[in-house]
C-alpha cells in the first residue's frame, strides 16, 4: 500500500502543471494551475465556512480533494463539457482508479460524492468558495490586461448561494488584486 501512496502522490504532483483551460480561452497564455486553484479555493472555502458557521475542516478537506480526478482526466473548460456526457462521471471513475487499495479512500470518495451531488449545506459553502477563487483570479486577470476574464466575475454572481459570498463578491468589485501591497507599502 505505500508504494500506492507514493505514486498517488507523485501523480497528483501533475496538478501542479495542468492549466485551466478557460483562462486560456480568454487569451491568457500562462494561466494558474489546478493545484494553485484547489489550494486557494480550499483557503477561500475554510473562510467561507466559519463566516457561515459551518464546519470549516469538512468543508476545507472537501475541496482539496475535489480536483483531484484531472490528474488523470486533465482539465476541461465549459465548452468541451458541453461534448462529454457526465464530466463528472469522468472525475469519479478517475478518482475510484486513483483510491484503489488504499484504506481511507472512502472518507475521500464520500466527500467527492457529496461535493458532486450538491446535496448539502457544506456544499454551497464549497461551492460558493470554488466560484470566488476563479473571480479573485478573474480580477487579477482583467487588472493586469485580459479583459475577457471580466466575464467570469459578472457571471459568477449568479451561481453564489451563501450570503458570505455574496459580500466578499460584492467587495471584489471595489477593491483591486494589488490594494493589500499598497496598503503595506503606506505602513510605517
Amino acid at each position: 500500500m505505500l508504494k500506492k501512496i507514493v505514486n498517488l502522490i507523485f501523480e497528483w504532483l501533475q496538478l501542479k502543471r495542468i492549466k485551466h483551460e478557460w483562462w486560456r480561452l480568454a487569451g491568457i497564455p500562462f494561466p494558474d494551475s489546478v493545484a494553485e486553484h484547489s489550494l486557494n479555493a480550499a483557503q477561500i472555502w475554510y473562510i467561507l465556512a466559519k463566516m457561515e458557521w459551518a464546519d470549516a475542516n469538512k468543508v476545507a478537506t472537501m475541496l482539496v480533494w475535489h480536483d483531484i480526478g484531472e490528474a488523470r482526466i486533465w482539465d476541461m473548460h465549459f465548452i468541451n463539457t458541453k461534448y462529454i456526457n457526465n464530466k463528472n462521471n469522468f472525475e469519479l471513475e478517475a478518482m475510484k482508479h486513483q483510491f484503489e487499495k488504499i484504506d481511507f479512500w472512502k472518507d475521500v470518495l464520500d466527500l467527492f460524492i457529496e461535493y458532486e451531488e450538491r446535496s448539502t449545506f457544506e456544499w454551497n459553502i464549497a461551492k460558493d468558495a470554488d466560484y470566488l477563487e476563479q473571480a479573485f483570479q478573474a480580477k487579477v486577470y482583467v487588472e493586469t490586461w485580459y479583459k475577457e476574464a471580466q466575464i467570469w466575475i459578472d457571471n459568477v454572481w449568479k451561481s453564489l448561494k451563501t450570503e458570505s459570498a455574496k459580500k466578499l463578491w460584492k467587495e471584489l468589485q471595489t477593491s483591486s488584486f494589488s490594494d493589500w501591497c499598497r496598503w503595506m507599502i503606506t505602513m510605517e
